[in-house]
């Protein structure tokens, strides 16, 4: 099989065929379910827990039901297409899927696999990032594992982030409704130009990106960054679930185009995303057009996603403002039967564009030029 994420419909087959033994476990695996949601506070009854009901469908603020008042979040999640500061996106890729959630990101275990030409230098540089990664979140490094492995070319993490959320704060990127604004942060594709601009700068000069360009494409992983945990705290305040905020989704791999396709098909809905309110980061364009890539097929991490109730999208974007964060309403979502598009600026429409792989990893499946 190539290179990226399972094809939807094998992983939704694999999904739905997974059982759930303990009843305070309330949200798994899912399509465009990007972290587990467990009744934290649930007391223990003969080795299980007195039970709660598993999510359902909307909001996870579950009121009264009998359980705790916390809720454990827990994600997964690895860094394969960056050799450089490859620490620094773990932490901060897991820790964005736990802040969607409404939850704080808490603990952190990484399983690191490294290529055996790796030497003392590199792995303590890779440990100062996630040690610093983590200090910047306020989130403890609480274990994982290091190897030396056999078979592989490039280092490769995996990240596990733990977090904890109020029960009534609790959110998920299967509750946006029908009518709701879509609203999305910052630009993109942040991550994607920040991994590309600094794992082919070579190839990008030599195609003719500015050396400025580049530069500015590499600083994304830290300015504006690939972090949203702030935004989705900013937008948890204020506007909170369930009455105002719906849904949060972090597009990564796949792009702008699988984070919408992901946040409407958990939802049960349809979508219309306007093309004119979509910011492409100029450094964006700059860098696909010179490798041929599309820039909504290509890793999205440091925009948020957000689906709001229509009368409480003014507060949600002056708050946004306010802490400095960028965003617009780029669409609206539908009924599941009115489908998937992408809107012109003459009211044309087309199909919301189905990337099968990133762009990312379409790009380095190439044969080298």
């Amino acid at each position: 099989m190539r290179t990226g994420k399972l094809p939807p419909e094998l992983l939704n087959r694999l999904l739905r065929g997974v059982p759930r033994h303990d009843p305070r476990v309330l949200l798994g695996g899912g399509i465009g379910e990007d972290a587990a949601v467990i009744d934290f506070g649930a007391l223990p009854v003969r080795g299980l827990t007195s039970p709660s009901p598993p999510l359902e469908s909307g909001s996870l603020a579950l009121g009264a039901a009998p359980g705790g008042d916390r809720l454990l979040i827990a994600k997964t999640d690895p860094v394969t297409f960056a050799t450089d500061l490859i620490g620094w996106y773990a932490v901060h890729v897991n820790a964005n899927d736990i802040a969607c959630a409404g939850a704080t990101p808490r603990w952190f275990l990484a399983s690191a696999l490294l290529p055996q030409q790796w030497q003392e230098p590199d792995i303590t540089a890779l440990f100062d990032q996630l040690v610093q990664a983590c200090t910047s979140l306020g989130v403890s490094l609480v274990g994982g594992h290091t190897e030396i492995t056999a078979g592989i070319d490039r280092p490769i993490v995996v990240g596990c982030m733990l977090g904890e959320v109020e029960r009534a704060r609790a959110v998920h990127t299967g509750g946006a409704q029908p009518g709701d604004d879509l609203l999305l942060t910052q630009g993109i594709a942040v991550e994607g130009t920040a991994v590309l601009a600094r794992e082919v700068a070579g190839r990008l000069r030599a195609l003719g990106v500015p050396d400025e360009t580049l530069e500015r494409a590499q600083r994304l992983l830290f300015t504006p960054g690939i972090s949203v945990v702030g935004a989705a705290h900013t937008l948890c305040a204020a506007v909170p679930p369930p009455e105002g905020l719906h849904s949060l989704h972090d597009p990564t791999e796949g792009g702008l185009a699988s984070g919408v396709r992901e946040l409407a098909e958990a939802s049960g809905l349809g979508a219309t995303v306007h093309a004119g309110a979509v910011e492409v980061l100029p450094e964006t364009r700059a860098v696909c057009s010179a490798l041929g890539l599309d820039p909504l097929g290509l890793l999205a991490s440091g925009a948020l996603l957000a689906a709001i109730a229509p009368a409480a999208t003014p507060a949600a974007l002056q708050a946004l403002q306010r802490h400095g964060i960028p965003a617009r309403v780029v669409g609206q979502l539908t009924s599941r039967g009115e489908g998937l598009w992408l809107a012109g600026p003459q009211g044309e429409r087309r199909e919301w564009p189905c990337f099968d792989r990133d762009e990312v990893a379409r790009y380095f499946d190439q044969p080298a030029p």
